[in-house]
């Protein structure tokens, strides 16, 4: 069974303005559909069973959202709210471990990942490692490349890597923690969940999981077409 899966989509999104002036990323319309509504029901099919929703940018649209579906995922939700001062990724995800338990995963509020999550929960118990990332062999393809990975270890992740000698892969956008290091983290609010794993990263002690399938993001314009396209030939095929 696998433990719950955080959703982080609290952000301005502010490169999809003026779309998220006035709705949240997590509802911007992909498919025919707030793209919410494709990462929940893909949650449900990759075998998560309790998704926890760190919100904060217009969370009462997402609510309403929610509450106008009646459920229909398949999964129990729960909602953490950031409050009215911005957290960052990595302050986002403490403010909710009350709602996580000693383990879970992470996924951005952007991020379509079409993989199966369980081949990467057994990745993280075998590391023993408190946290892991999924990587994806990139070489700058889909964004720049922020990972140095070899042999199961991530042995950087770092923004300001690129074009660095071994930095080919990229973080893929799903992630593994124990509250523990979540916890211990000694930044105030707000911070980026990148701090910690870089750290984790240079101490040897975040594990990597490799993954071949691209990922889909709608973040930025070009990764809102791309997503669009890809989740309209799944409807349709």
């Amino acid at each position: 069974m696998l433990p719950p899966l955080a959703i982080l989509a609290g952000g301005l999104a502010t490169r999809l303005r003026p779309i998220t002036e006035t709705i949240p990323k997590v509802l911007v319309p992909v498919a025919g559909e707030p793209f919410l509504a494709h990462q929940l029901r893909l949650a449900a099919a990759q075998g998560f069973s309790r998704v926890v929703l760190c919100l904060g940018h217009l969370s009462e649209q997402v609510e309403a959202f929610l509450a106008a579906r009646g459920g229909g995922f398949g999964l129990e939700i729960a909602i953490s709210h950031e409050g009215p001062t911005r957290r960052g990724t990595g302050g986002a995800l403490r403010h909710a471990l009350p709602l996580l338990g000693p383990e879970f995963f992470v996924l951005y509020g952007d991020s379509y990942l079409p993989i199966e999550a369980a081949p990467v929960w057994a990745a993280f118990r075998a590391a023993g490692a408190p946290a892991l990332l999924t990587v994806l062999r990139n070489q700058d393809r889909w964004d720049p490349s922020n990972v140095e990975f070899q042999d199961g270890r991530v042995l950087r992740h770092d923004k300001a890597a690129r074009g660095q000698p071994g930095v080919e892969w990229i973080d893929y956008g799903l992630s593994v923690f124990t509250a523990g290091v979540v916890a211990g983290w000694p930044a105030p609010d707000p911070w980026d969940l990148s701090a910690l794993t870089g750290a984790l990263a240079l101490e040897g002690r975040l594990a990597g999981f490799a993954v071949t399938e691209r990922f889909y993001e709608i973040g930025k314009p070009a990764g809102l077409q791309d997503t669009e396209a890809f989740l309209a030939q799944q409807i349709l095929s």
